[in-house]
């Protein structure tokens, strides 16, 4: 785990779900530039693959794996396949996520409902529930929540994604506690509007927008901390509102 000055990740393995594009690749991308061997999961291999083609060309270091966050059996098969073949895992970066914000809760489908949730809160739970182990016996790690503004401000006709980034947020918090004995630092990142194909922003500025490598960034200063300290929430804003 990065502990030093130098912002180096030489030598350390990250896993990034939601790695196939978007704010999940910026973020591979920027730790592989920082020295990390990134794993991407995700549910689509063409993504995925696509990204440790762009990673490869930075010179860096990176493999694809499927794995679908809402599945607890996917999930224990991805952290068996992480620790037989680096045996230990450094950053665990729960960024998987999907949107919904086109409906008043009263005409959410359960079946849009249970999406939403399962994918944005459970599979975090999962996540943190099969790599956490490792980096407790480790006694080092970081783990980062990617969470959203909506986790902490009304969001009319988004209720179901507002409801799983305040939970988010609330797990968060609470493991943070639970793992900062044995060294594992647990943050969650709070950005407002980005630019990705997650939801569409009609009528905004899409050059004022926050980009997926603004997020990046933040994530590659949290893993990058000095070891007496840790950020435990990022919130994340534009400079110009768009």
């Amino acid at each position: 785990m990065a502990r030093g000055s130098s912002a180096s990740l030489g030598g350390q393995v990250a896993v990034i779900t939601g790695a196939g594009r978007g704010i999940g690749a910026a973020i591979a991308t920027r730790l592989a530039e920082l020295g990390a061997t990134v794993v991407l999961c995700g549910r689509r291999r063409a993504l995925l693959e696509a990204t440790a083609d762009r990673i490869a060309r930075v010179p860096g270091k990176a493999e694809a794996v499927e794995c679908n966050v809402t599945e607890l059996a996917s999930v224990q098969a991805l952290a068996a396949q992480v620790e037989r073949t680096y045996g230990r895992v450094d950053i665990l970066v729960n960024n998987a996520g999907i949107g919904g914000f086109n409906q008043p809760l009263h005409e959410v489908p359960p079946d849009a409902w249970d999406a939403i949730l399962n994918t944005n809160l459970r599979g975090v739970y999962y996540g943190i529930r099969c790599f956490a182990p490792m980096m407790i016996r480790a006694r080092r790690g970081d783990i980062v929540n990617i969470s959203s503004l909506a986790g902490k401000n009304p969001l009319p006709n988004g209720a179901p994604y507002a409801a799983s980034k305040w939970g988010l947020n609330g797990l968060t918090y609470s493991v943070a506690e639970e793992l900062r004995g044995y060294n594992i630092r647990v943050s969650v990142v709070c950005p407002g509007s980005v630019e990705t194909e997650l939801s569409p922003h009609p009528g905004r500025d899409a050059a004022k927008m926050l980009q997926p490598e603004d997020v990046a960034h933040v994530v590659a200063m949290l893993v990058t901390q000095a070891p007496r300290s840790f950020a435990s929430e990022v919130l994340l804003r534009p400079t110009q509102k768009p």
